[in-house]
């Protein structure tokens, strides 16, 4: 007993200092930042960079007006694409990891140098990857000057300069969309939940979704938050740098990809022909399920990179492009540039409360699973 309490007097001795420094350098800065957020610091340009500037809390009216003020119509468009480009980003990257994946699972010839090649990308910053994209993407030439080569006309086609966009839709129907997306979530947890017998679970999420398809359909059309539409959709420019970073990180999911294949007993495969499976019926009902969780830890990886992304972005488009500005950029302009402290910190509390949205539910989960297996 003496032996357990000296041992674990010694852990503690030997992690004391790293507690103190995360506590302090992490999670006291993230209490700094919310604390900022709810003032005033910076609003008055005489009062930002002063030795003792006078601040005065304010509450939530940084967030309402990144959310509804006339001028952050920039900040609402920031958040609409960064939903798109996550989106793209997360299936363009296992879609492509998969199907790199794949192929270097049938053990083709030179398989040590695809692996390397298709790897190599994963190795350079994003930075390097801006700037290689950038070039590659001008408007007079690089990608453009393709179709030549084959006797077309060159393309025109705008990839970090377009000023068209799809999908518009009114920012004013937002609360009635999300009512609506996490109603649906709710449903299909309760829905999973319920075949797996866990009734208190289904009940509850069955609640929640019921009240928010309720609110979506009797309140949520007459809540405006903002005076007049405004819309908001997917910026055409945004597509080079999907591809860019696609490009950059599908090496990283097929490198996961192909460790899960490679872990896959051979006999499960060898059981499923022998039961008559087809090549597609065993990837679809055997191999594909094994994968699961590798799909889900890349997604939520993946997912942490597209929220927070902001060097790409600026060494491809440049800060001053609306067009394909993400909320870390303009976080970045407005505490920087303008020396609007607190609407900045409000810009980063968002981010991580964003970021915190994707990896909070996988670490419980993950939590869970180890508590059964124990």
């Amino acid at each position: 007993m003496k032996g357990l309490t000296k041992d674990r007097l010694w852990a503690l001795a030997v992690l004391l200092p790293s507690l103190i420094l995360v506590g302090i350098f992490v999670y006291g800065f993230i209490g700094r930042t919310v604390y900022v957020s709810m003032t005033d610091w910076g609003n008055d340009p005489a009062q930002a960079l002063a030795a003792n500037p006078i601040i005065r809390w304010t509450g939530l009216d940084n967030y309402r007006e990144l959310f509804t003020g006339f001028l952050q119509g920039r900040f609402r468009q920031e958040l609409v694409s960064t939903v798109f480009f996550t989106l793209f980003f997360i299936l363009g990257c296992l879609g492509l990891g998969l199907g790199l994946a794949l192929v270097l699972d049938r053990n083709p010839k030179g398989e040590g140098l695809w692996r390397t090649i298709f790897l190599f990308p994963m190795s350079l910053s994003f930075i390097v990857t801006g700037t290689i994209w950038r070039w590659m993407l001008q408007p007079q030439g690089g990608v453009n000057q393709a179709p030549t080569l084959f006797g077309a006309p060159s393309s025109t086609f705008g990839w970090l300069s377009s000023t068209d966009a799809i999908w518009k839709f009114d920012w004013n129907k937002l609360p009635l969309i999300t009512a609506a997306v996490v109603g649906v979530v709710l449903a299909v947890i309760a829905f999973r939940a319920f075949s797996s017998g866990e009734r208190t679970r289904a009940l509850v999420a069955t609640a929640c979704a019921a009240l928010l398809f309720g609110w979506a359909l009797f309140v949520g059309p007459n809540v405006k938050l903002l005076a007049a539409p405004e819309l908001h959709g997917f910026n055409l420019a945004l597509i080079g740098i999907v591809i860019a970073a696609v490009w950059q990180m599908s090496g990283y999911t097929m490198a996961l990809y192909l460790a899960g294949l490679r872990g896959i007993p051979e006999e499960l495969r060898e059981a499923a022909r022998v039961d008559g499976a087809t090549e597609w019926q065993m990837y679809g009902r055997v191999i594909f399920p094994l994968l699961a969780p590798i799909t889900l830890s890349a997604m939520i990886i993946l997912g942490h990179i597209s929220l927070k992304i902001f060097d790409l972005v600026y060494a491809m488009a440049g800060p001053d492009n609306t067009f394909t500005s993400v909320p870390a950029l303009n976080m970045y302009l407005t505490s920087f540039r303008q020396n609007q402290f607190a609407l900045g910190a409000a810009i980063g509390t968002i981010l991580l409360i964003l970021v915190a949205f994707v990896i909070v539910p996988y670490l419980s989960s993950s939590f869970r699973t180890e508590e059964g297996h124990a």
